[in-house]
């Protein structure tokens, strides 16, 4: 754990805030004409999953922790938690739902994740900038709607809905952006 002044804390840190531990989402540096600088951040909670809105001077320091990766392999959803399993070892680590508010939607069991630890206890997933999922409804194109750039709307296994173009089909693998859940181009 050390203290860094807000300017040199990134997207991904893990520090104390008001006591809690939060995942840093965003952290911008903002110099609006004829005002003093400030930051603006938008932190996670990892205890109960509440985006926090963080704005302060540049002066101010916070506790960030040191945090590691590890490879682990989803294994199944029950009760409220995430059920993660090192392939190694076989040891199973349990991740609350609510930390994992974001990424929801991309986890699919027997998966491979980075998993983000604080202190030996998992925290959250790292997604990768792109994921691979199939499609399991798609509507047919309607004959003659192709003026321009159309879409239609697919469902995924993992449950997301994602706009695509009219010839991507039901069963076919469609690469999605983890970041704004666009749909990148056929898998």
């Amino acid at each position: 754990m050390a203290s860094l002044p807000v300017n040199r804390i990134k997207k991904k840190n893990i520090m104390s805030y008001n006591g809690e531990l939060c995942i840093v989402l965003e952290c911008l540096v903002r110099t609006p004409p004829n005002n003093a600088s400030y930051v603006q951040m938008e932190l996670r909670s990892i205890k109960t999953g509440a985006k926090i809105p963080v704005r302060c001077g540049i002066g101010v320091s916070f506790e960030v922790f040191d945090n590691s990766t590890k490879q682990l392999e989803l294994s199944y959803e029950a009760d409220g938690n995430y059920v993660f399993v090192d392939v190694d070892t076989n040891e199973e680590y349990y991740m609350p739902a609510v930390s994992l508010e974001d990424s929801k939607e991309f986890l699919i069991p027997g998966t491979t994740y980075q998993i983000l630890f604080v202190e030996d206890r998992p925290v959250t997933v790292d997604l990768p900038p792109s994921v691979t999922v199939e499609v399991l409804e798609a509507p047919p194109a309607v004959k003659g709607d192709t003026a321009g750039n159309v879409q239609k709307s697919v469902t995924c296994e993992n449950g997301l809905i994602v706009n695509v173009p009219l010839f991507i089909k039901q069963g076919e693998k469609i690469k999605v952006s983890t970041e704004n859940k666009e749909y990148l181009g056929r898998a």
